[in-house]
Formats: C-alpha cells, structure tokens, sequence
C-alpha cells in the first residue's frame, strides 16, 4: 500500500493557492448538491413500482456527493488527498449530467482546469 502515489499537502505556513481553495469549495458545495438530488431522486423512484427497479440508478449522484464531501474534507483537514483521485472525481461530476445536473458538469469542468493549472501542479507536486 506504501506504493501507492500520495500527494501530502505542504505544512500548514504555507498557503494554499487560491485555484486550490476553489477546487476545495466547489467540490464541497456540489457534493452536498449531490447528496440533495440523489436523495430527491431515490425517494421519488421509491414512489413508484418502475423506480423501484431503477433505484440502483438514482443512487449514484447521492454516492458521488459523499465521496466529494469526504475529499473536501480531507483537503480542508490537511490530510493528503492523491491528485488523480481529484481529477477522478472532476471527470464523475461531469458525466453526472446524465441526470439533468448542470451545475454538477460546470464544477467538474472547472476542476479540471484548475487542477491543470501550473501552479496547482506544484502544489500538489505532480
């Protein structure tokens, strides 16, 4: 487990770069978006006998937004956080438009221009 690839945040001096703290934030206000519409979702599909059957489906942006939480989380606790498990979770909240989130495919679109960014790079020491 020693090999996996781990990104450890700087010590708590230094700043953060400002495209960081965005990640961070977005991350966390569209993963309890997430949460909130995959709740919606699975008690609407709960409603019906179809939905029912569907329910693995619905479940899916409610799992996306606890992983978002959980990451955010772990930045905002200066925990490490592996820079691919980031731009993982960017490319989920961009096929999360499959269920109708825009707001979801805006924040995983800026994520990955962000954590793009030369700056943020160096921050994470990719």
């Amino acid at each position: 487990m020693s090999d996996q690839i781990e990104t450890t945040l700087p010590p708590a001096g230094d700043a953060a770069p400002g495209k960081f703290q965005a990640i961070t934030i977005i991350m966390l206000v569209n993963g309890i978006l997430n949460v909130i519409i995959g709740l919606s979702l699975t008690w609407g599909a709960i409603a019906t006998i179809v939905g029912i059957l569907c329910l693995p489906i619905t479940v899916l942006p409610l799992v996306l937004g606890v992983f978002e939480i959980v990451n955010a989380a772990n930045i905002l606790s200066n925990r490490a956080v592996p820079a691919a498990r980031l731009k993982t979770l960017a490319i989920f909240e961009i096929i999360n438009i499959c269920y109708g989130n825009l707001l979801s495919l805006i924040a995983g679109i800026l994520n990955l221009v962000f954590l793009d960014d030369a700056e943020v790079k160096a921050y994470l020491k990719e």
